[in-house]
């Protein structure tokens, strides 16, 4: 999903659909943008300090999910998933207009992200993009979870291991590189959870809008949704997913093999911070200066700019 030019929409999409966690409907507006612009969030329901920008810095919450909140306290969360589709298909840079305080789950996946956007298509913009080049090992490690990346020969690979108690998840491992030209099977699974979690969260104020069609529910040795599962890792393929949204908050799509156990929204968050902290963990580059594998997402181009 690599390429030397930043990329933008060809045109604008609409969607709208439920928030998991606040159960509110949103209305969302993905509008191109110009060059250097980055992925911004605006609150339309807002008249003033309406704009967040996707950073990690801005993360007020990583509880279940992904929360950005600006300095005027005006926050949007459960970005993760949409940010994996920008992620994927090479957006750079995209305004996020929405009516509310939370990015619709859709299928608790970014599928529908991902097709929403190939149907618009891409532009090629004049800048180029900027990777952001590992030099050196950063380790983190939090009681039972652990993260690691260090440097690679140029793309993003990810070795993912999840342990649950329950039999049916077990612990799940899963290797991919973010080069390879086909990701469905990352980008469709969809998030999950336990049966007998569901009150404990919906206690909490979560998972309002929680329902088979949105997530994975397990019981016991069972699937509840109707099919079952989408693909045999869909549990540990939608962390990758998670962390691959997580990780476009550094504003660059980053080289590097990363290794997780047990991961999730709050330990990409604090990682990210470890790896900036020092400036020798890092390198910022472009596609002319690092030996890429030149694997693109199918675009459908003229040069001009856009947003999601």
């Amino acid at each position: 999903m690599l390429g030397s030019k930043q990329k933008t929409l060809l045109n604008p999409i609409n969607f709208e659909g439920v928030g998991l966690h606040s159960g509110l409907i949103a209305k969302v507006k993905l509008i191109p943008a110009r060059d250097n612009q980055g992925i911004i969030f605006k609150r339309v329901d807002l008249n003033k300090n309406n704009i967040i920008k996707a950073n990690y810095k801005n993360v007020s919450s990583a509880k279940l999910c992904t929360t950005l909140k600006n300095s005027f306290g005006a926050s949007v969360s459960t970005v993760e998933h949409l940010m994996a589709a920008f992620y994927f298909t090479g957006i750079d840079n995209v305004i996020v207009e929405i009516n509310s305080q939370e990015i619709p789950i859709m299928d608790g996946s970014a599928k529908d992200f991902v097709e929403l956007i190939k149907k618009s298509g891409l532009r090629v913009l004049d800048s180029e993009r900027k990777f952001l080049k590992i030099i050196k090992k950063v380790e983190l490690i939090k009681e039972e979870k652990n993260i690691s990346i260090e440097p690679n020969h140029g793309s993003l690979e990810v070795d993912f291991q999840l342990g649950y108690n329950n039999k049916l998840i077990g612990n799940q491992k899963n290797y991919k590189d973010f080069s390879d030209k086909n990701l469905e099977d990352i980008y469709s699974s969809r998030t999950f959870c336990l049966f007998e979690d569901i009150e404990e969260i919906k206690k909490i104020g979560l998972a309002k809008g929680g329902s088979l069609d949105n997530a994975v529910v397990v019981k016991n040795d069972e699937v509840l949704n109707d099919g079952g599962l989408r693909n045999n890792k869909e549990f540990v393929n939608h962390k990758i997913l998670d962390l691959a949204g997580d990780f476009l908050l550094s504003g660059y799509r980053v080289l590097g093999n990363i290794k997780c156990v047990q991961g999730g929204h709050h330990l990409t968050n604090i990682f990210l911070k470890a790896v900036f902290k020092n400036s020798e963990n890092f390198v910022e580059t472009t596609l002319n200066k690092v030996d890429l594998p030149k694997k693109e997402f199918p675009d459908s181009v003229n040069k001009i700019a856009v947003n999601a």
